[in-house]
């Protein structure tokens, strides 16, 4: 990947965790993160071959993000078309979720001015129909925009049911449309359940662990993965919306109840308190603290 931007300060420091669909792509991808890099300091680059989707971390400042987010997005539609498959992830574009994220109180209202901006260029300079949602959308979720994947956003947007907050009113031919939030930091953290369990056994456990399951636990939204690269190993896939609130080891323990887990696995960034108490005998696949913990990169 190319050398990161020098950032000047860390005062009114803002982070963007944008989602591509590629996780196949080393070429596509390095391509990506070298247009995010004109203006942000890339952080880090998770990349995943069975959900087929890479998460790109990013640190910039005001005014200068944005910029650095729509050159990334510019080059994720110049090289991925959705008319091919995309693996198992819910998505609806090429560049797929473009979260803008505050880590204090302070920065919240920077954040959302830098998301809006963001919004209008991804609209107006790489024509694609961008969606709020969050804060900046009264509480909308992706997951309601994304409902029957993109196919049934084409038809929601044909008949009027929804309508893009900017951009185009018909999605990118091979783009699709774009979701834009600010929010503060959630943790994406999969669990990679041990065999015998199946895609089935991941799905009732999903189902139940979920906010609003049977044993719902707060903001967490959870779907099951297949693993093809692991021989069909199946995966609970989630995001943590309040991960102080809800620290990882309490998700590991609710898991555990229904199956053995096998490893545990963090997308991206994380703040040091989601690690509260977590299970040392538990791997977490490929965790490098210095790039994933967020408080390493402001002290």
């Amino acid at each position: 990947m190319a050398p990161a931007v020098r950032i000047v300060s860390v005062v009114g420091l803002l982070f963007a965790v944008p989602n591509v669909s590629e996780g196949r792509d080393a070429g596509v991808l390095d391509a990506i993160g070298e247009a995010f890099a004109s203006g942000a300091r890339v952080l880090d680059r998770h990349q995943d071959g069975d959900h087929h989707r890479a998460v790109y971390s990013l640190a910039g400042e005001p005014a200068t993000l944005s910029q650095a987010l729509a050159a990334g997005a510019r080059e994720a539609v110049a090289r991925i078309d959705l008319r091919e498959p995309r693996g198992q992830h819910p998505h609806v574009g090429a560049i797929d979720v473009v979260p803008l994220v505050y880590v204090t109180a302070e920065l919240r209202g920077a954040a959302c001015v830098e998301a809006l901006l963001t919004a209008e260029l991804l609209g107006g300079e790489v024509h694609l129909p961008v969606f709020l949602y969050g804060l900046l959308a009264g509480g909308r979720t992706r997951a309601e925009i994304r409902r029957g994947g993109i196919a049934n956003l084409a038809a929601r947007l044909a008949d009027g049911e929804l309508s893009p907050d900017f951009g185009p009113r018909r999605l990118h031919r091979s783009g699709g449309a774009v979701l834009v939030c600010a929010r503060p930091p959630l943790v994406a953290f999969n669990l990679e359940l041990a065999r015998p369990a199946h895609l089935g056994t991941a799905r009732e456990i999903a189902e139940s662990v979920r906010d609003g399951g049977r044993e719902g636990l707060p903001g967490l939204r959870a779907i099951a993965i297949e693993l093809a690269s692991r021989d069909g190993t199946a995966q609970v896939s989630m995001n943590v919306e309040d991960p102080i609130a809800l620290p990882l080891a309490a998700i590991v323990e609710a898991v555990s109840r229904h199956a053995d887990v096998a490893a545990a696995e963090i997308v991206g960034l994380a703040p040091r308190a989601a690690l509260a108490g977590f299970p040392a005998q538990l791997e977490i696949r490929g965790f490098d603290p210095a790039r994933q913990i967020i408080e390493n990169h402001l002290d």
